[in-house]
């Protein structure tokens, strides 16, 4: 009888090796749970507010949130979570518009929203920022489909609200004069966004404006 060997056939695995992981394989498995878990909160926290009709956040379900974040809706910081959202249509929020703010902001609760906005509209006030956050606001208020202006009153609206913290004088002298001219019943874009480049230009000059309107162009 032949005599049965002792050793063992190269090249088979050990299964008894305990498999070991790098601490930068550890700390990528980590935080991958840690942002699933941070999102399956922001979907939560969307579908809370969410209508279950349309699947998304509407004005009322905006309201509710101001409410709980103690943050009246006609607050521009609102404005601006839209902008940090890139929400398409005027008082709505779709999951993935929610998703892509409330990440950014690493907000999972209704609570870190609130102290989110701050840093928030501190983000938005940078000059590289606000022109886009400008031009936003007022793409944001095209509500029908192939609309490319704004009616008078709305437009006093949004000025004082985007604008009126900034340039407060040349505001308040602009949307006193469209409130009592009859030639204009609407803005457009380059006129909107020629408003802002006007303020810009006279922040440290002119301090009569008795040729204000000379220079927008309106």
């Amino acid at each position: 009888m032949m005599r049965r060997s002792a050793s063992k056939k190269s090249g088979q695995p050990n299964s008894t090796n305990p498999i070991t992981y790098s601490p930068s394989d550890l700390f990528r498995t980590a935080s991958s749970k840690a942002s699933s878990k941070e999102m399956e909160r922001i979907d939560y926290l969307f579908y809370f507010y969410a209508n279950r009709s349309s699947g998304m956040i509407d004005p009322e379900g905006i309201e509710t949130l101001c409410s709980d974040m103690e943050v009246d809706h006609t607050d521009v910081r609102i404005l601006m979570l839209a902008w940090k959202m890139k929400a398409e249509k005027q008082g709505y929020f779709m999951l993935e518009e929610w998703q892509r703010g409330l990440k950014a902001l690493r907000a999972d609760t209704v609570s870190k929203l609130r102290k989110a906005l701050p840093e928030l509209e501190k983000e938005v006030r940078r000059p590289s920022n606000f022109v886009d956050f400008y031009s936003y606001s007022f793409r944001y208020c095209l509500t029908e489909d192939n609309q490319k202006s704004i009616d008078i009153g709305s437009i006093c609206q949004l000025l004082d609200l985007v604008l009126g913290s900034q340039f407060r004088a040349q505001v308040d002298y602009f949307i006193e004069y469209l409130k009592n001219q009859s030639d204009y019943k609407v803005i457009n874009m380059d006129q909107w966004m020629g408003f802002f480049r006007f303020c810009n230009e006279v922040r440290h000059s002119y301090p009569c404006y008795g040729t204000f309107f000379c220079v927008p162009q309106v």
